[in-house]
C-alpha cells in the first residue's frame, strides 16, 4: 500500500494525522460535484466491496455524551446495540446540523480520524474480516484506505456488533 496521494488533493486533518502516525494509506477521490453520493454508490464508483467501505455515524446519549460508530455503508446502525456497547441506556443519531460544530466535519465527509475531540468509538466487528477498510478522508468524495488494526490503534477504537444484518447477507 504506501503513502499514495493525488497531488491535487488538499490534505485534510484526517490525512495529516494518519501521516503523522506513520500509517500507510491510500486516498481515493471521486468527483461529487453532481450531488451527494450514498455510501453504497460511492463504493461502486470506487469499484470496492460495500462491506469494506465504512461510514462514520455520530450518536448522542440522553445525558449528552457523544459516541462514534464506524459501520459498513451497506448496513444500518442498531441504536440499541450501540447503547449497550457503550454502556448507556439509550443513544440517538446526532442531528445533522450539529455535526460540524461537534466533530469539525460535515455530513458525507465525517471521518473517524481527526474529530475536534476524541469520542468513544466502535468499529463494527465485520471490519475484522478484512485487512484494510475505507473510511472518509475528511471531506465529501475523499476515501482513505488503511489497515483495520492501524485505524483501531490510531483512534483508540473498540470493535463490536452494532449493526443489523441486512436482507441477503445472512
Amino acid at each position: 500500500m504506501g503513502k499514495k496521494k493525488d497531488k491535487k488533493t488538499e490534505k485534510t486533518n484526517a490525512v495529516r494525522l494518519v501521516e503523522a502516525a506513520g500509517i500507510e494509506y491510500q486516498l481515493r477521490e471521486q468527483d461529487v460535484s453532481g450531488g451527494f453520493l450514498g455510501g453504497v454508490e460511492m463504493a461502486r464508483m470506487l469499484d470496492q466491496n460495500p462491506k469494506q467501505v465504512f461510514k462514520t455515524l455520530v450518536t448522542v446519549s440522553t445525558s449528552g455524551e457523544h459516541f462514534v460508530c464506524v459501520i459498513p455503508v451497506d448496513r444500518e446502525l442498531n441504536l440499541k446495540k450501540a447503547a449497550k456497547h457503550f454502556g448507556v441506556k439509550k443513544v440517538e443519531m446526532l442531528l445533522s446540523r450539529k455535526l460540524l460544530e461537534t466533530t469539525g466535519y460535515i455530513h458525507g465527509g465525517c471521518s473517524p480520524v481527526g474529530m475536534k475531540k476524541p469520542f468513544p468509538t466502535v468499529i463494527d466487528d465485520s471490519a475484522l474480516e478484512f485487512e484494510t477498510i475505507m473510511v472518509s478522508g475528511g471531506k465529501v468524495g475523499l476515501q482513505m484506505e488503511l489497515k483495520v488494526e492501524d485505524l483501531i490503534a490510531l483512534i483508540n477504537a473498540s470493535c463490536g456488533n452494532v449493526t443489523d444484518v441486512t436482507e441477503g447477507e445472512a
